[in-house]
């Protein structure tokens, strides 16, 4: 009997596009720096929800397979911008240097974006520019998808009769053109102009957004259902941000702030069936750098009207916050890219303020996204 033959290797998966919009930010950079750490075994992937066993035999990218490039209108180069959050303390101490051959590979695929002053391309020379900047990316890397996903600084809110669209939605309609698997991250406008519905429906890539939830609302989307559920009477639920960086300066104009807070006020709103008295104030305090302060006060009814008070205070970082959720959801949309998903995926909703459907509930939010892991996980056998 003649020997078994070996069976075939399987063949390598192609790598994985990410391509981010605000390439050189915070969350960018520490996404980057993070992604090759992790995968290097240097750090734990701590933060990273799709590391977590539900989503073990899911068909997710690895993390070794992710290749990063962007569209930025900044120059500071990623290693630079590394070392910068180093020196702030975002970044663990030496890391930069740790993943600087990274840092300059996904910086090398980093295209100009904009539009700048004086640009004068319409917005359809703009969109073709951007799509013809990712399909060049995804061709030249031989990769076998690429997602955009925006993490840039957000934007005024959007006058829907304006005759120019805003950048988020050049960028939307641009990842739309080259087929591409789209997130927002933030509260700006992106696929949610009503001048790209009919191109979004017709585009056939899942999508995903918007405004990620990283830290207020995220502990209001647990503590909102804990005061329904326990039938006790929110009265007034009133907040204040303290954040220095480029998020504090961007949202230290008023109308910029106002898109941030709507996601905020939406998940009160949602879950308590109206939205509690109070407002969310948000304070640029430069000296804060990359890190911020979240403060919630929440006035309640017990039982025979008795009046109590809750106060919460979040500190934390917001780009080591958002960073491991960036990578989670560029693996996660193209793995239901592959699985034939198209439109928005709402069991994503678990990662933003604003979700495309579902509950605003994250216990809710977490077991639909269980759901999408076990129906990647049935795509599997």
């Amino acid at each position: 009997m003649p020997p078994a033959l070996p069976l075939p290797l399987p063949l390598p998966l192609p790598p994985l596009g990410v391509w981010l919009i605000g390439a050189r930010g915070s969350v960018a950079t520490t996404a980057v720096a993070g992604c090759a750490a992790v995968a290097a075994g240097l750090h734990p992937a701590t933060g990273m929800v799709t590391e977590t066993p539900p989503f073990a035999a899911a068909g997710l990218p690895p993390l070794a397979s992710l290749v990063f490039g962007g569209h930025d209108t900044m120059e500071c180069p990623l290693p630079k911008r590394a070392e910068q959050l180093a020196a702030g303390g975002v970044l663990p101490h030496g890391l930069p240097s740790a993943v600087r051959a990274e840092l300059a590979a996904a910086d090398a695929e980093i295209r100009p974006g904009g539009p700048l002053h004086g640009d004068t391309r319409d917005d359809e020379e703009l969109i073709a520019a951007f799509a013809a900047d990712i399909e060049d990316f995804v061709r030249r890397g031989g990769l076998g998808r690429a997602v955009v996903v925006n993490v840039a600084s957000t934007e005024p809110v959007c006058d829907a009769g304006a005759a120019r669209l805003p950048a988020s939605s050049l960028y939307a309609a641009a990842a739309l053109r080259a087929g591409c698997p789209y997130v927002n991250f933030t509260p700006s406008t992106g696929l949610h102009h009503p001048a790209l519905r009919d191109a979004a429906a017709a585009a056939g890539v899942p999508c995903a957004g918007r405004d990620g939830k990283t830290g207020q609302t995220l502990l209001r989307s647990v503590l909102a259902p804990m005061f329904l559920q326990r039938a006790l009477d929110v009265r007034a639920w009133s907040g204040t941000n303290l954040l220095g960086g480029g998020d504090g300066a961007a949202l230290a104009d008023p109308a910029a702030a106002a898109a941030k807070n709507a996601g905020k006020e939406r998940v009160l709103a949602d879950v308590l069936g109206a939205a509690p008295q109070g407002e969310v104030h948000i304070d640029d305090v430069p000296a804060l750098g990359d890190w911020k302060t979240a403060w919630d006060h929440i006035a309640f009814d017990g039982f025979l009207g008795s009046r109590m008070v809750l106060q919460t205070i979040w500190q934390g970082c917001d780009s080591a916050l958002a960073a491991p959720l960036i990578l989670d959801l560029a693996r996660l949309l193209a793995r239901a890219a592959e699985a034939g998903l198209t439109g928005p995926v709402g069991e994503l909703g678990f990662y933003f303020k604003d979700p495309d459907a579902g509950s605003s509930s994250l216990a809710d939010q977490y077991g639909a996204l269980l759901g999408l892991a076990e129906r990647l996980r049935g795509e599997q056998r």
